[in-house]
């Protein structure tokens, strides 16, 4: 016959509510997130992964902004600029926002920033950009065809530390098949202060415009594939 009131049933029982409490305790219990708030941060770069390390996005000064990463690894890649660069759930770049500006020794100004979403290892899909130089004023949203082959970055990282000239240009041939971006829609405002949208066919030739030139006068034309108009409206006067 057990005796409750035994020492060592005692022992036993106790034991026995302590683990069944700390079970139930347990089982129920989420570590809470860490969460700190700051008045103000200063850094020159943030780097945003995901709990396997991949990185989704960088927010960088322009000492610090990155090359071009591809699945996690970086290759060389110039662009001498501050801003966010997008990554997508592999690593790779897919986009950003970049934005600078400045003026010279003369006074003349040179800025700008730009907007973009690529295409899967590709370029430029859409494009939202605005840049001054010397008093003029550029702005545009541009939506781009892009070759359905992967971007190799190892090849355009040495093509693009080259000097320009022919040779540069000579390599930038040898791979269209994944470098030949071509703009399909043009809608902004240009350096002229005309404002217009510019249809394009498959191979980038101009097919129709409708502009409106600085001094407001209105235009629609349409293209054959050598560049010359076919239609006006309003029609020029003979």
């Amino acid at each position: 016959m057990i005796n409750f009131s035994s020492p060592s049933f005692l022992a036993v029982y106790s034991g026995a509510v302590t683990a069944a409490l700390m079970v139930v305790l347990l089982s129920g219990f989420v570590p809470a997130r860490k969460k700190a708030v700051f008045d103000e941060i200063e850094v020159k770069r943030i780097n945003l992964v995901e709990p396997d390390g991949t990185l989704r996005l960088v927010i960088s000064d322009k000492a610090m902004f990155p090359g071009a990463i591809v699945k996690g690894k970086e290759y060389p890649h110039n662009r001498d600029t501050a801003g966010f660069l997008f990554y997508n759930n592999e690593g790779t770049e897919n986009g950003g926002l970049i934005f600078g500006g400045s003026k010279d020794k003369d006074g003349k100004v040179s800025a700008g920033g730009s907007l973009t979403f690529d295409q899967y290892e590709q370029d430029q899909a859409i494009q939202l950009l605005q840049y001054e130089e010397d008093g003029k004023h550029f702005a545009a949203l541009k939506v781009n065809d892009l070759p359905e082959k992967n971007m190799d970055w190892q090849i355009l990282s040495k093509i693009t530390v080259m000097k320009d000239g022919p040779e540069k240009e000579s390599e930038f041939g040898k791979h269209k098949d994944m470098l030949g971006i071509k703009n399909r829609i043009f809608i902004g405002k240009n350096d002229d202060r005309s404002a217009n949208i510019v249809l394009r066919d498959t191979q980038a030739r101009k097919r129709a415009s409708l502009s409106v030139a600085a001094d407001g006068t209105p235009s629609l034309d349409f293209f054959d594939e050598n560049g010359k108009v076919t239609n006006r409206f309003p029609p020029e006067a003979k």
